[in-house]
């Protein structure tokens, strides 16, 4: 099985985001080999999801609150998430920790409030730029992993690990990918890291300027279960290429 992730991030609206959704529901492809998930916004979560009901689709948002209830003005819980018929949500990812600052200890909370309502996190780790040219790029995926992963309780729904270089991420197409070599060394290693932990069998994807050109070198490596999609999921005209790629590989 192999995953393909499509996070819409904050490019599309509500109406943008129905009508992609509904040009993907008619996509064709063998379900058995293939997982597709749209991660929306959270305005067209509700409506992507009855769009893709009859589909073998999934919806995951791209961030929810640690707390399943409260005062906490402009949050959005995991618990409501799950109950609008997510089935995902990403956590951790570079655009949360760099943008907004969201620390390891926040990621960790969120990653046990996605376990806790029944979603599937896609834990995202990666390392700047600072950190490849520094030689720190396994420290600091090692922080992440440790501070996310030591003693966590995961339920029965599972756990992904997403590896996005925060260098390689495109701001609306423009980023330079790392090499499929790259990828595959640092995704054996994730394996082992995450093995250490006690957690086996969790499917790695790459993140990081993944396009219809160069996904297939990611799909087919060992160790890469699936990929995660940014600005080249945002349009029809360039995830279907990818999801043909993907298919016919």
């Amino acid at each position: 099985m192999k995953y393909i992730f499509a996070n819409w991030k904050m490019y599309l609206d509500n109406e943008e985001s129905i009508a992609l959704a509904s040009k993907i529901a008619e996509e064709e492809y063998d379900t058995n080999a293939l997982r597709v998930a749209i991660f929306p916004t959270m305005l067209s979560l509700s409506a992507v999801v009855d769009l893709v009901t009859d589909t073998e689709i999934a919806v995951g948002a791209q961030h929810v609150a640690w707390s399943p209830a409260g005062a906490y003005t402009g949050a959005v819980s995991a618990t409501f998430v799950h109950a609008a018929g997510a089935s995902y949500t990403l956590v951790g990812h570079s655009e949360r920790r760099h943008v907004f600052g969201e620390t390891n200890a926040d990621v960790r909370q969120r990653l046990e409030a996605a376990i806790e309502a029944g979603l599937t996190p896609i834990l995202c780790v990666g390392e700047t730029q600072q950190d490849l040219d520094e030689g720190k790029r396994k420290y600091r995926l090692q922080r992440q992993l440790q501070k996310a992963l030591e003693g966590l309780k995961l339920g029965e729904q599972g756990l992904f690990v997403a590896y996005e270089p925060v260098w390689a991420i495109s701001k609306g197409g423009n980023g330079v990918p790392c090499t499929p070599e790259d990828a595959a060394d640092v995704h054996q290693w994730l394996a082992v890291e995450i093995a250490s932990y006690g957690f086996t069998d969790v499917p790695l994807l790459y993140g990081g300027s993944v396009n219809a050109q160069n996904v297939v070198s990611y799909l087919e490596l060992e160790g890469v279960d699936g990929v995660l999609v940014g600005s080249a999921s945002c349009t029809y005209e360039k995830f279907s290429p990818l999801l043909t790629a993907a298919v016919t590989m």
